[in-house]
């Protein structure tokens, strides 16, 4: 039976349909949504030299030793100040104890100068001096040490992403060999077993894809660290461990080393700070001459009186601490020798370490890398011609992954030696006007 509905009620229900449509039609259209910044998803390409210049200024040891150089120079100031003069007032009562003596009140004032002994003196301005040199050498093994480790560190970022991108290749290749032994198991060509062993590959292989993610990230945040959290949100190193590291022949790097190296530069400024403070101690035996001029009046007399005080050398001739300058004195050369034959066995021991690696990573490069790539070829053809079994694949092809890990980290430990030859050459160390650059 149909439904009829009163005129009134379809009147009422078409009126409120209109009056709701044009209230939307009159509603202010919705904001679109801003467009993504660009700048939060860009990947920002840094080379080595961007993250030696973000460690340099962002790093907070670094900081720390720019800022131990402003108490030197205080110390500096300190040391070539002069002493201070002494006023004294005096103030008192004469009385008369004798007949034609007139008491009264007694008023004097003084004024004292040590004028030190200019011995004294200059020995500890050298001293002062010697050590804010020897503060800006410890600056500048700051600087040293901390680039060779921003440089170790990004070579071991690149190690890090060789390495993920070789496991991500030993990943896809093992699962293209499972995809075709699956094949030759559906077939009936080859038994069940191969399969199995070819799945049990590629999730160990899997498993070592995602170790090597985490490596590489780990060595990322590592070299955030040392920029102190400074480096762009989304940055890629453009470099490689095949970068040639071309240096100078031993010799040159060992007259380097004596030349510039800030540690042996510190010792020396250390010998000399101890060379100072000696002199100092031999001319304290006779501190200097204190001049004094007073007045004092009374009722009858006015005194004027100038008066020079010597310290004499009778019973302390300050042979306690002129000995221990001297012991301080010989400790500062006997540390000074022994770095100076340390460092140069240094350099020789990182000349060979760079030079056997350089011979092995050619040797991989050139003979064993190809090898392993034929021998793979070949036993991936007779495993299709039914000639061998999966395992001969899956022995080439750990044979192949192994031997690309070897030139990798041979790479690897080329860049390694020569940032330390380079390191101990002193050529890391920081000009001078750059170590004197405000800190923001």
């Amino acid at each position: 039976m149909p439904v009829h509905f009163p005129r009134l009620t379809l009147v009422v229900a078409a009126c409120a349909l209109s009056a709701a449509v044009a209230a939307r039609a009159e509603a202010p259209a919705a904001a679109p949504p801003p467009p993504p910044d660009p700048g939060a998803t860009q990947e920002t390409v840094l080379g080595i030299a961007d993250l030696v210049q973000a460690a340099l200024r962002y790093n907070p040891a670094l900081r720390a030793a720019l800022r131990s150089r402003e108490a030197a120079a205080g110390a500096v100031d300190a040391a070539a100040a002069y002493a201070n003069p002494r006023l004294e007032a005096l103030s008192g009562s004469n009385r008369a104890r004798l007949p034609g003596v007139t008491g009264g009140a007694v008023t004097g004032w003084g004024v004292s100068q040590l004028i030190e002994n200019p011995a004294v003196r200059e020995a500890r301005i050298a001293g002062a001096r010697h050590g804010q040199t020897g503060t800006d050498w410890q600056a500048g093994i700051t600087a040293n040490e901390l680039v060779a480790q921003v440089r170790l560190k990004a070579f071991e970022y690149l190690l890090r992403r060789e390495e993920a991108a070789a496991a991500a290749d030993a990943a896809a290749l093992l699962e293209e060999i499972r995809s075709r032994v699956q094949v030759r198991v559906d077939s009936g060509e080859a038994p069940r077993y191969e399969a199995i062993k070819a799945a049990a590959e590629v999730a160990n292989a899997r498993q070592q894809q995602a170790a090597a993610r985490l490596r590489v990230e780990q060595a990322g945040l590592a070299l955030e660290r040392l920029a102190a959290g400074r480096l762009p949100p989304r940055w890629r190193l453009a470099a490689t461990l095949g970068d040639a590291a071309d240096l100078p022949p031993l010799a040159t790097l060992q007259r380097e080393a004596l030349e510039h190296n800030p540690e042996l530069q510190f010792l020396r400024s250390e010998v000399r700070r101890r060379e100072a403070r000696l002199d100092e101690s031999r001319a304290s035996r006779l501190p200097g001459v204190e001049l004094r001029y007073g007045q004092v009046r009374d009722p009858e007399v006015r005194q004027a009186v100038l008066t020079a005080t010597v310290q004499v050398p009778l019973f302390d001739r300050r042979s306690g601490p002129i000995a221990e300058a001297g012991a301080e004195l010989e400790r500062s050369r006997t540390l000074l020798d022994g770095r100076q034959v340390e460092l140069d066995r240094q350099l020789q021991s990182a000349a060979q370490a760079l030079e056997v690696a350089r011979l092995r990573a050619d040797a991989l490069a050139t003979g064993a890398l190809p090898g392993a790539e034929a021998a793979l070829r070949v036993a991936q053809a007779a495993y299709r011609f039914g000639e061998r079994g999966i395992l001969d694949v899956l022995d080439a092809q750990r044979l192949l992954r192994s031997i690309r890990a070897d030139l990798i980290d041979a790479r690897f430990q080329v860049q390694a030696a020569a940032i330390e030859l380079e390191q101990l050459a002193g050529r890391y160390a920081v000009p001078e006007s750059t170590l004197s650059r405000p800190i923001p």
